[in-house]
C-alpha cells in the first residue's frame, strides 16, 4: 500500500510512497529472478545448485575447511538447512565432514577435490550468468550504486550476525 501522506502511519507503521514501493518491488521480483535464473544456469550446466556452488566457494575461500556453524553463518542459511545440503554434497563426494582437528568437538566440512574440480568448472558458468543476468545490463555507476546500497543493508543487518568476518574485504 502507499500513502501520499507523509505523516508517520498509527499503529501500522510508516507506508512506502509510490516510488520506494516500486523500487521495494522491483528489488523482490529482480533478486528472485536473478537467482532462480542463476540456479537453473548452475542447475544444468553443472548439477548443481546455486546453494551449493554458494557452499563450495565459502569452503575454497578459507582453505577448504569451515565449521559447520560458521559455513551456516558465512552463507546466512539455517544450520539445518546448510546440514541438510552438505549431506546431499557429501552423499555425492563433493565435501566431507570430520571433527574438528582443533578440538575435536566441532564438526568441520572439507572440500574434497571432487568438490574443488566442480567449483572449478562451474565458476564460469556462474560467472557468465551473473554478467549475462545482471552486470552487462546496467551502467557501471548503476551497478557501484547497487553495491553501495545493498553493503549499506549488509552492514546494517550484519552487526550482530556471529560470522561479522563475512563483511570483510577479501573475506
Amino acid at each position: 500500500m502507499t500513502s501520499t501522506d507523509s505523516s508517520p502511519a498509527r499503529v501500522t507503521g510508516r507506508w512506502l510512497d509510490t516510488e520506494q514501493q516500486h523500487a521495494w518491488r522491483a528489488l523482490v521480483l529482480g533478486s528472485t529472478l536473478l537467482f532462480d535464473r542463476l540456479d537453473d544456469d548452475l542447475r544444468q550446466g553443472c548439477g548443481l545448485s546455486l546453494t551449493e556452488y554458494e557452499i563450495l566457494v565459502r569452503l575454497s575461500e578459507r582453505d577448504g575447511r569451515l565449521r559447520m556453524a560458521q559455513l551456516a553463518d558465512a552463507l546466512a542459511h539455517s544450520r539445518s538447512r546448510v546440514t541438510h545440503t552438505v549431506a546431499r554434497m557429501e552423499r555425492a563426494g563433493l565435501v566431507e565432514r570430520r571433527s574438528s582437528p582443533e578440538d575435536g568437538r566441532g564438526i568441520m566440512c572439507w572440500l574434497t577435490d571432487a568438490g574443488r574440480e566442480l567449483l572449478e568448472r562451474s565458476a564460469p558458468v556462474h560467472v557468465n550468468g551473473v554478467r549475462d543476468h545482471l552486470v552487462d545490463l546496467v551502467p557501471a555507476e548503476d551497478l557501484a550504486a547497487m553495491g553501495r546500497v545493498m553493503n549499506a543493508v549488509s552492514d546494517a543487518l550484519v552487526a550482530c550476525h556471529p560470522e561479522m568476518e563475512i563483511r570483510q574485504p577479501g573475506r
